[in-house]
């Protein structure tokens, strides 16, 4: 099919005049004519009547423009949705994302983003890293926010923010907060960490086995909320991200446990596949998340 010929067509058909048509498109009059005697040529059949007016469609030309008709009102439609999308008038945003990380620090720029953006929808899920990874080469979520580092050369990972893990008790173990404490004398205790199946568990395991030790945790839970809980009700010394629980350490609702042996800080990121596009949404959304904290509404 060649679309211009059916375009010249549908010019023709709407003004009922070749030469009108000739100034909408900006094209020739001789050009015009050309193209519908080759559009007749390919069809097999005339397609307008000359009259002192100007042209009238034929019996085939009326059937043939039904469908012209609604094919070129299916692009008009489709070219307006892509400006929309451009726009941030309309679209959605995918994106898989850690409890811990959607509670503590995603929901603050999703709701900042809704206001500045409110017709784009937002679909959020909360698997573990291995799971965000997964849906994201299935391509069922636009992008991930997991805990960094993550080795897979399919991704392309951006930096976000700074993270630093800490130990964490309750009052039973405050005695533990006075002084720094080796971290052979830490893991005496009864130890809270995240189960396996995370980021975040399997840097705490590569340091514990950096400084010679090999945790043995007492329990292993699903996400820092259940961790801080059980610290408070004296469980053990919980492994957290101390950026999400500040104010319950200078409330003294918790005391935090400062081993010798210093805990590097790690990396939230933003993990997408390489060489795959990401709507204007995905991007603007990605753009305030490395922005400094958004202020609170």
């Amino acid at each position: 099919m060649n679309l211009e010929l059916y375009k010249t067509f549908y010019h023709i058909a709407k003004c009922e005049s070749i030469t009108k048509a000739a100034e909408q498109m900006y094209i020739t009059q001789p050009a015009v004519s050309r193209a519908i005697r080759q559009l007749e040529e390919e069809l097999g059949c005339t397609l307008f009547i000359r009259t002192p007016k100007g042209v009238k469609l034929t019996l085939e030309g009326s059937i043939l423009y039904q469908y012209v008709d609604q094919i070129f009102h299916f692009l008009s439609t489709a070219e307006k949705k892509i400006n929309d999308v451009k726009n941030l008038n309309s679209g959605e945003v995918r994106l898989g994302v850690s409890d811990t990380l959607c509670r503590y620090y995603l929901v603050k720029y999703l709701k900042l983003f809704n206001t500045l953006h409110p017709k784009i929808k937002i679909h959020v899920v909360c698997p573990t890293t291995p799971g965000i990874i997964s849906l994201l080469k299935a391509g069922k979520i636009d992008f991930g926010i997991i805990n960094l580092p993550y080795n897979d050369d399919s991704l392309h990972f951006t930096t976000i923010m700074e993270v630093q893990d800490c130990f964490v008790a309750g009052v039973k173990y405050r005695h533990m907060s006075v002084k720094m404490q080796p971290l052979s004398e830490i893991i005496r205790y009864p130890l809270l960490i995240l189960e396996k199946n995370s980021n975040s568990r399997a840097f705490a395991d590569q340091y514990f086995l950096q400084n010679g030790l090999e945790a043995a945790p007492d329990f292993e839970l699903g996400n820092m909320d259940l961790l801080v809980t059980f610290a408070k009700y004296d469980m053990g010394i919980a492994w957290i991200t101390r950026n999400f629980f500040e104010d319950e350490i200078a409330s003294g609702r918790l005391y935090e446990i400062r081993p010798i042996e210093r805990i590097p800080p790690r990396y939230v990121g933003v993990a997408r596949l390489k060489d795959v596009p990401l709507s204007r949404a995905s991007l603007e959304l990605i753009s305030l998340l490395s922005d400094n904290e958004p202020a609170e509404f």
